[in-house]
């Protein structure tokens, strides 16, 4: 074709240099955004943790500054910069401006260190590569080196120059580039959360965090390494105390490669308050598990099962446990490391060698049993809670497929579902669906509305309390599947178990607004608090978008018959919706012209009546129903229909008597 380049031989190019991390960091950091930035800092962070981890020294000051640059400072021996004989180049080329290049090759066969966080020699060159500017000041043989870069080249000479003091270390600093990251500005709260979790699996290192945005100072040490962790994270919390143990060994994961050493440390604790479970290996977080992940998983659910036969404690032709069943109650930090590791790519958030997943799982499952003989009450109560989790998932999995069932499905709601009265718009933006109390109200608010975009769904008597009932229980409910069958939008689901549930989505909603119509009674106040509850347990979100309304109706309908005037046509008919807009009528119009009856039920009143003070949108009165703050809304609502019973009694006993005109006493 005309204008297109032909693809030959001189189509193949190369990267070179910087470019090979410029063009592409993803390939090395991830991603070119904010979490590829974070790991180049990660990189160079690590060689000064593999330097402490070593014995030379047990500081590390980490510095972040307004304008993305960060400064890392150590007290280890020092990156060697100068002239390599055996390579014969400048370390600091090798350092610097060659991937591939460092000093961890070799650590199986007792290198220079046992188990590092940075083995392929990629990090310190390629964020080098990927910065505006990357300074290296490094203090060792009684010298100070220092050089400079800009963009991935060197822009001065390695400058050497006499040091008299003792110290050394590495300082370096640098600022991410923006030609490479989309985003580099890193945020303080990601800082904490990185260097917290290296104080934990490095035990002993003093790590300092320095914000110069802020002027803020943080220290981290955890002398107890994980165990400490663990017990931070219980929170004295847990019915049982953390329980350590490490272990080391030696192999290969398959017969034609090299062995290699591994440690591990484990601690872990039962909590029915929190659960959390973390991996690291070389120090690095390991996100996404791998290796100690399927260890922890297998060993775990291997030796409960054990335990739970020996006790007889299945019941008969029970399934056995899963793993979920014990992680609901598990805190677990497992802290490993080894001399060769195969991580899933260079951001190191997973592992996948065979050895040390099976020396992990032998060395778990050999001290889990320990524990079981060494701590047996706490054991007991741990097996019941494990075995209490699976029942909870069991009866969860239940719901989950009768909600599927229920309300997922395709429906025609209008032939599914008994005396639901649909309006004609298919515009969202218009439609309004009315929940009334009975089918007296449903008469004569569907002949009240507008058919063009008000629907109406009338509700049988007093609805299930959402708030006390179980996800099982309420999905058995008919008039609680048929309402959110006709909203449409589906359910949110809080509970653990079925968290993964929750098929919610607004854009599936099929009203503007759900208005709330009952009578103005006694009787009709519970059945509108009832179904705000099951809106707020099961629906949460459209009250937190403005979606649902209360419709007020009058308490006073008031008839003004003029002296000597008679027929109908000369009367006039005023509603009050509170004692404050009857005594207003009294006193404008003449008493003994006036009849006064309290409002009627729904279902007793006339079309035109409903449509004039509940439907018409331009003379009805809507109230909108706010979570204005959701921790007082959860109080009121367990007040007014949860397990508060004192508090409930306490509240009747003070507040009742302001709702005594509320009863139709007589």
């Amino acid at each position: 074709m005309p204008g297109k380049k032909e693809y030959g031989n001189e189509s193949i190019s190369m990267l070179k240099g910087e470019e090979r991390v410029r063009l592409r960091p993803a390939v090395i950091f991830g991603s070119d955004n904010l979490e590829g930035c974070i790991h180049s800092f990660f990189e160079i962070l690590s060689n000064s943790i593999d330097e402490a981890r070593e014995g030379y020294g047990k500081q590390i000051i980490i510095t972040r500054y307004k304008d993305g640059s960060i400064r890392v400072e150590d007290f280890g021996r020092g990156i060697p910069l100068d002239y390599n004989p055996v390579e014969k180049r400048y370390n600091w080329e090798l350092v610097y401006c060659e991937l591939y290049a460092g000093g961890k090759y070799n650590n199986n066969a007792s290198g220079d260190y046992g188990f590092s966080l940075g083995l392929n020699g990629l990090g310190a060159c390629a964020t080098q590569y990927a910065s505006e500017f990357f300074e290296v000041t490094v203090f060792r043989d009684k010298t100070k080196y220092s050089m400079n870069f800009a963009k991935g080249k060197p822009v001065t000479e390695l400058m050497e120059e006499p040091y008299r003091f003792k110290r050394t270390g590495t300082i370096q600093y640098w600022k991410p580039d923006t030609e490479v990251f989309t985003e580099i500005i890193i945020p303080l709260e990601k800082f904490k959360e990185i260097i917290k979790r290296q104080s934990v699996v490095n035990s002993g290192i003093e790590f300092v965090l320095k914000d110069d945005e802020s002027g803020e100072e943080f220290t981290y040490l955890y002398p107890e390494g994980i165990k400490g962790y663990c017990e931070e994270i219980s929170d004295m919390r847990g019915f049982t105390d953390p329980f350590y143990f490490s272990g080391e060994g030696q192999g290969k994961d398959r017969d034609d490669r090299d062995e290699y050493k591994v440690k591990a440390e484990v601690v872990f604790c039962f909590n029915n308050e929190i659960n959390d479970i973390e991996y690291f290996h070389n120090s690095s977080f390991l996100e996404y598990g791998g290796s100690p992940d399927k260890a922890v998983r297998n060993a775990f659910r291997a030796e409960f099962d054990k335990q739970i036969k020996q006790r007889g404690k299945y019941k008969a032709n029970e399934s056995p446990i899963s793993f979920t069943d014990i992680e609901d109650s598990l805190i677990i930090i497992t802290n490993s490391h080894s001399t060769q590791t195969s991580y899933e790519n260079q951001t190191k958030k997973a592992i996948n060698n065979k050895f040390i997943q099976d020396f992990m799982t032998n060395l778990i499952r050999d001290n889990l049993e320990v524990w079981f003989i060494e701590n047996k009450v706490w054991a007991e109560k741990v097996i019941d809670q494990v075995l209490v989790n699976k029942h909870a998932r069991e009866n969860a999995e239940k719901t989950r497929v009768n909600i599927k069932k229920k309300l997922m499905g395709s429906i025609d709601i209008n032939n599914r579902i008994k005396k639901f009265v649909d309006c004609r718009s298919r515009d969202v933006d218009k439609r309004e669906l009315y929940i009334v109390e009975g089918d007296s109200a449903l008469g004569s608010v569907k002949m009240g509305r507008d058919a063009e975009f008000q629907a109406v769904m009338p509700v049988r008597g007093k609805i299930l309390n959402c708030l006390k009932a179980d996800y099982a229980t309420i999905f058995k409910s008919e008039i609680i599947t048929d309402l959110l069958k006709v909203l449409g939008c589906g359910v949110e689901i809080s509970d653990r178990h079925n968290k993964d549930l929750s098929a919610f989505s607004m854009e599936n909603l099929r009203w503007n607004k759900i208005i709330i119509c009952t009578d103005a009674d006694v009787d009709g106040f519970q059945i509108r608090t009832l179904i705000l509850a099951m809106i707020y347990r099961l629906t949460p979100t459209l009250i937190e978008k403005g979606c649902v309304y209360i419709a007020e109706s009058p308490l006073f309908e008031i008839t003004y018959r003029p002296k000597g005037k008679k027929g109908s046509e000369k009367e006039e008919t005023l509603f009050a919706f509170n004692e404050k807009e009857k005594a207003e009528i009294l006193a404008k119009y003449d008493n003994s012209c006036l009849t006064i009856q309290r409002s009627k039920g729904l279902g007793e009143n006339e079309p035109e009546m409903m449509w004039q003070t509940t439907m018409n949108p331009k003379t009805r009165r809507l109230i909108k129903v706010c979570p204005e703050d959701a921790r007082k809304t959860a109080e009121i609502f367990d007040l007014l229909l949860g397990d508060n019973l004192a508090g409930r009694k306490q509240h009747i006993e003070n507040d009742g008597h302001l709702y005594l005109d509320m009863l139709d006493i007589g």
